[in-house]
Formats: C-alpha cells, structure tokens, sequence
C-alpha cells in the first residue's frame, strides 16, 4: 500500500489540485522570473512587455508575491523547528498512536510498519486488518490515566519508550447541545480532549529527556468552525488545537527541548463510518476526504522530521481566518452549516450506558472513531 503520489487526488477534481498547480506555476518565483527575463534580455520579449505592459505588470507582481510566500515558508519551517536540526532513525523509532485499530488511524499504522517503523497501537477493539511483528497492539481505555500508567510500564519492557506520539483517538455524539447528556458530553472530551494530556504525561517526559521525538495531534477543522449538532466535538478539537499550541510553547520555555518536534492535523469531513451521513454541500472547495488521504498526509509528515501543521482540503487553510471575519459573515455560516449533520447517522460501537469513566473501575470506553472490523 504505497502512498499515493498523483496529480489527481483520489477524490478527483477539487481545489487542492487546482491551488497546487497555481503555487508551481504562478505564485513560483521560479517560474515567473523566466517571462521577466526573456521580457528583460529577448528583443521578442521586450516588445511583447512593451505590447501588452498590463499583463507583464501582473506578471511582475505574482514574482513579488512568491518570492514572498518562499521567504514566509522559509521563515515558518525555521521557526517551528526552532532553527535546529535533528535526524531520525526509522529502524530505532518507536511511534505509538491512540485509535489505531482501524479507520484513519489504521491506515496510519499500515503505511508506517509496511516501512519497518514500530509501531505501538493502543485502543478498546481487537486489530481490524492483519497486521506485522513490528506491530504491538495494547487494548488500552486512554480516559484512564491509571489504565495508561500500567500499560506504559508494558511498553517499555516489550518494546521500549515511544519516540513519536500520534493522538490520534477521536469520538462524536451528534447530538445537539440540549440533546446530549452529560455522559455523551464528558465521554467526547475525556477522548478528544482530555486523553491527549494522559498520554503526554505519561511518554513525553522521555521525550524531553533524549530532545529527540515528535507529539502529532490530530484535531479537525472544526476547531475553527463549530456548526450545530456538533458544539462538544468542536469544542473538543479546539481544545486539543490549543493543546498542541501550548505544548509547543512549553517545550522550548519549559523543557529546553528545542528537537522535539509537534504536528497538529485539522481534516474536513472524511468517509468514516462514524460520519456517515454527514452532509457536504460543496463538492469543489470541501469535498468529502479519503480515509487514506488523511492517513498519507499524517504519516508524509511524520516522515519529514519536522514541525508543521497538515490542513486538509486546502481550502480549509481559509478557515484559520473565520474568527477574523465580521460576525454577520460567522453566524450566517454557523447556520448554514446546520444542515451538515441533519441526517447523520453515524456508526458508534460503544454503548455509552456502559461506559464508566472512574479509574479502576474496569468500564471500558472507546478511544477512536471505531466501527465493527467487517465495515472496515
């Protein structure tokens, strides 16, 4: 299961193809600066700029530009990385990820122990696909700071301290805001939220001390958007997008951990089972994500080495503004959004009746957008 490398996503034509064509041709300084200098050095050019002086101007600002947005990505992969430099040795790397039984997180697995990385999965369901020897599986309640503990000391001694963190377990309700109960509300933030602290607690402080790793958190778009009948998950993914910006402050001002690295993952909507349903009203800008587009873009990162944040689709990077926008523009899209989760009928294998969050009390809850291995 290579990663996929084409043109044309697997979602087909939408936008993301269309702005990455643009940014290699006209937002790329090094292509602009070939018609400024054949309008600089050929005497065809120079007529042709002299004829149609509008488009050469044009031309010559899209130059500025990109030398512009060059320099800005020069500027953000510097600092994200905090100016230093690091090497990871995939033979020696250890990345445990939350929610790994199947779904998204499952495709994350395979694509990184199809590379011979180990790779440690916890979660409450048995392995949904067939999985390698470099691949260690711990039926794990990650609400349970107590449950986390004991299976860490496992780890260490079967495999050895986690390298790389992907938080990557995730749960929704559906339900409107008077509608959930108060189990559904502190079910989806002890998962969304709240985990992504047990787990960091628990493996970053090895992390620190080599000034060596990666922490992936994996929050959506929605935490920049919230839209009815999904107030708590957004609220969730919020919460764990500022979990990922204050972690990132606080392992240069804090830990003098300048190497490890941090990656936060906002997706739009994508065909999981858990979001069956969901209504996506603009096939073009938004369209509805491939799981294993999702899975390539978080492990591609990985991979790099670096600090980053992956947004998918593209057009999504719009979104970081939303709050920016005046508030007649953010309530008329809150409501618009409305209709997104009308008929969603999203799949859950957990009945929440069940589920007991008190450490120790041997309740089991969900860690990860999970759907019966059949569906997979």
């Amino acid at each position: 299961m290579p990663i996929r490398n084409g043109w044309l996503p697997r979602e087909g034509l939408t936008s993301d193809p269309v702005g990455r064509f643009l940014k290699k041709t006209a937002f790329n300084p090094a292509f602009t600066i070939l018609f400024l200098l054949l309008a600089r050095y050929t005497k065809k050019g120079n007529d042709l700029s002299i004829l149609h002086e509008t488009s050469h101007s044009r031309i010559r600002k899209l130059f500025y530009l990109g030398l512009v947005r060059w320099a800005s990505g020069y500027l953000d992969n510097g600092v994200l990385n905090n100016w230093t430099a690091d090497t990871y040795d995939w033979h020696k790397e250890i990345v445990l990820i939350t929610g790994g039984a199947g779904s998204i997180g499952g495709k994350v697995v395979q694509l990184l122990a199809e590379k011979g990385i180990k790779v440690v999965v916890l979660d409450v369901i048995p392995m949904s696909f067939e999985t390698t020897s470099n691949v260690y599986y711990y039926k794990c309640d990650i609400t349970s700071p107590t449950t986390i503990s004991s299976i860490a000391s496992q780890i260490r001694k079967d495999v050895g301290d986690p390298t790389i963190i992907i938080n990557n377990a995730g749960v929704a309700r559906g339900k409107s805001i008077l509608d959930a109960s108060e189990k559904d509300v502190r079910f989806t933030f002890e998962v969304n939220s709240l985990a992504h602290y047990w787990i960091v607690k628990e493996f970053l402080p090895s992390i620190v001390k080599h000034n060596h790793g990666m922490v992936v958190t994996v929050a959506s778009i929605a935490a920049y958007v919230t839209v009815p009948n999904m107030v708590d998950y957004a609220a969730t993914k919020a919460a764990a997008l500022a979990f990922h910006e204050g972690l990132t402050a606080e392992l240069t001002t804090r830990y003098d951990a300048p190497k490890v690295r941090t990656v936060v993952v906002n997706q739009g909507y994508t065909k999981t089972p858990l979001f069956e349903g969901y209504n996506s009203d603009s096939k073009f800008l938004a369209p509805a994500l491939e799981v294993d587009t999702v899975a390539e873009s978080i492990v591609k990162q990985v991979l790099s080495g670096h600090s980053g944040q992956v947004i998918l689709p593209g057009f999504a990077n719009l979104l970081t503004f939303f709050k920016g926008l005046p508030h007649w523009y953010q309530k008329r899209a809150r409501s618009q959004g409305g209709s997104h989760m009308m008929k969603w009928n999203g799949r859950q294998v957990l009945d929440l009746e069940k589920w007991n969050r008190e450490e120790g009390s041997g309740g089991e809850s969900a860690s990860t957008v999970l759907v019966p291995p059949s569906s997979e």
